[in-house]
């Protein structure tokens, strides 16, 4: 079988059973039996397509099949399932907060703040220009209020910590590549175990944040070109690769790899990355893991 469909659940909402799988299976090429990954929340069907196949009207049709039921799915060619380089955006992917939304709070602007942040994910505004302005409104913040964001504010997403170690454990190579900043970037990236860490840096004077942000700024296409370096110099074809982001930042190096994921993102963001790769709607990162063919009992972390 060259091809599979991966269906995931929701941890604690294990909405798969047998009918469901074998009903879902008729509308795949030559299906095979159906392999648990973790009983009622994850499971493969491989199938074997008649000449080319179109994995993504395959997804979209699965989709309308499956409803409103809470289930991801993923449909890739077999040959390097299992990825070897991972790229993840940190803001609202590896954690569950905008990091500049919440240093700004700390200014009385989050509300601000965070509106442009919101337009910036959903790709009405440009990237750079408007982290600028948004790192001006930090002029004069003490810069050591980062380690309490850090403390009592930040949060990981859960499942990705098992992502990044489970892929490790088994020789991938992982990168932190953020448009946020290297104050958060460093000790988040080092909690999860990520083996390097790329982000802007906030320029500071006399401990207080100076509302400049060192130029070059890593955004779109700066992320594009981490993958490709990083495929590069780990010797790595297009399709052992894999990426993960939520905002318009992170299309570019989505659509570049070979497994791209929109991960609970924005509807134009996921749409246009589904054209590429997939997305995660309803569950966590540790869908990311079963899209590879891991089963729960091989998870680390």
């Amino acid at each position: 079988m060259s091809h599979v469909l991966t269906l995931v659940c929701p941890p604690g909402r294990p909405v798969l059973d047998e009918a469901l799988l074998h009903e879902l299976s008729a509308h795949l090429p030559s299906p095979d039996e159906p392999v648990w990954l973790a009983e009622g929340l994850a499971a493969d069907i491989p199938f074997a397509p008649m000449g080319a196949t179109d994995n993504r009207r395959i997804a979209e049709m699965l989709r309308l099949e499956l409803g409103d039921l809470p289930v991801d799915l993923f449909v890739q060619a077999k040959a390097h399932r299992r990825k070897r380089l991972f790229l993840a955006d940190m803001d609202s992917t590896m954690i569950g907060q905008e990091c500049i939304d919440e240093l700004a709070d700390f200014v009385g602007k989050k509300a601000e703040v965070a509106a442009i942040t919101e337009r910036t994910m959903r790709g009405e505004l440009v990237f750079e220009t408007s982290l600028r302005a948004r790192v001006a409104l930090l002029e004069g913040l003490a810069a050591d209020v980062v380690e309490t964001v850090i403390a009592e504010r930040i949060k990981l997403t859960p499942g990705g910590t098992q992502l990044v170690r489970t892929m490790k454990a088994n020789g991938a190579y992982t990168a932190l590549v953020s448009g946020g900043f290297t104050l958060f970037t460093g000790p988040i990236a080092a909690t999860i175990g990520f083996d390097e860490n790329r982000a802007n840096t906030l320029l500071v004077a006399n401990g207080k944040f100076t509302g400049r942000v060192t130029e070059p700024i890593l955004g779109r296409e700066a992320k594009f070109e981490s993958l490709v370096e990083l495929r590069a110099r780990n010797g790595l074809v297009r399709e052992e690769t894999m990426a993960v982001g939520d905002g318009a930042n992170d299309l570019s190096m989505i659509q570049e790899a070979g497994l791209g994921v929109a991960f609970h993102a924005k509807p134009a963001v996921a749409v246009a990355a589904a054209a590429a790769g997939a997305r995660v709607d309803h569950g966590d990162l540790t869908a990311l893991l079963y899209a590879q063919g891991y089963k729960r009992e091989q998870f680390v972390g």
